[in-house]
């Protein structure tokens, strides 16, 4: 294991969560107890841990008090269990707000990536249709999505994850290997270049617990896209009144940017779009200084007016 991923892991710590006490691996970074205005929360993408946002944390920090991180269940260092699990996006959506409550945190800004995008959007359904817990009072102050199957429809699925997703899913854990596994990684990002290192620290992190024998469970997030995009998690985005920024890297092969302007088109118009240019799918990894660049100008503008 490479030592950059040991040091994060020494920085954080672990909480136990749910009726089955699930171990989460989760990270307070800054200020402890700073305002919602001054809180940023981070929810990591598949197959990631919150060890992807490693290269951008010294430059939000520079925009935000407090940044809250951790490990989905499945994901990194957290659990992986083999049952007493869904892998919903609704289970991680409870998840997340176990881990803000244990940070005692009343709201906050979201942002999210891949995967994490979907459970913000369930995040967003509940602020809308005002189901968050009552200590959860503050909020949230914004979201920002990046790079995420947000139109499952215009997403641009691999092979692999198709095979995932099918019958035969439970099957890839004899086959996957750091090859197919880097294929995935390249093919996904798109034409910009992620290092081999990033690639690396990838396969590490998602092989913690034999995560990557679990890949066939993690994965099923897609399904309830299929189940709530259109009749819960879009009509919610349309609803919010929360200022919603939409942050895409353009060279991305999956959730192509085709999506982004979709959502600010037909969905959210009022809400604002960057374009990262030259920016692929993993893009707080392959383009961290365009990243917290683009993100945090969008920040600057919301906590300056």
């Amino acid at each position: 294991m490479s030592t950059t991923i040991q040091q994060w892991e020494t920085t954080g710590e672990y909480i136990k969560v749910g009726p089955f006490q699930h171990r989460v691996f989760v990270k307070q970074v800054g200020k402890k107890n700073a305002s919602p205005e001054q809180t940023l929360l981070l929810l990591h993408g598949f197959p990631e841990s919150s060890f992807s946002y490693h290269a951008i944390i010294e430059g939000v920090k520079q925009q935000f008090e407090q940044v809250i991180l951790f490990d989905m269940i499945g994901y990194g260092w957290s659990d992986k269990p083999a049952k007493n699990f869904s892998y919903s996006l609704i289970e991680q959506a409870d998840i997340a707000l176990m881990v803000w409550k244990y940070f005692n945190i009343k709201g906050g800004h979201l942002l999210a990536h891949d995967m994490g995008d979907s459970v913000a959007t369930e995040l967003v359904s509940r602020q809308v249709n005002d189901n968050l817990p009552a200590w959860f009072n503050t909020g949230f102050q914004s979201f920002t999505f990046t790079n995420g199957s947000m139109i499952l429809d215009m997403a641009s699925l691999r092979i692999t994850q198709k095979i995932l997703l099918s019958r035969f899913g439970h099957l890839m854990k004899h086959l996957l290997s750091f090859k197919i596994f880097n294929h995935q990684i390249v093919s996904a990002h798109g034409n910009d270049k992620l290092s081999d290192a990033d690639i690396q620290n990838l396969w590490e992190s998602n092989r913690l617990q034999d995560g990557h024998l679990k890949t066939h469970l993690t994965i099923k997030y897609l399904n309830d896209r299929k189940k709530f995009e259109k009749t819960r998690w879009l009509p919610a985005l349309r609803q919010t009144q929360t200022p919603v920024h939409i942050c895409w890297g353009n060279q991305d092969a999956v959730a192509r940017v085709e999506i982004a302007h979709y959502l600010k088109k037909h969905i959210c118009p009022s809400a604002s779009l960057t374009i990262m240019e030259g920016a692929g799918h993993f893009c707080q990894l392959g383009s961290p200084e365009l990243w917290v660049k683009s993100v945090c100008k969008f920040y600057h503008t919301l906590l300056s007016d």
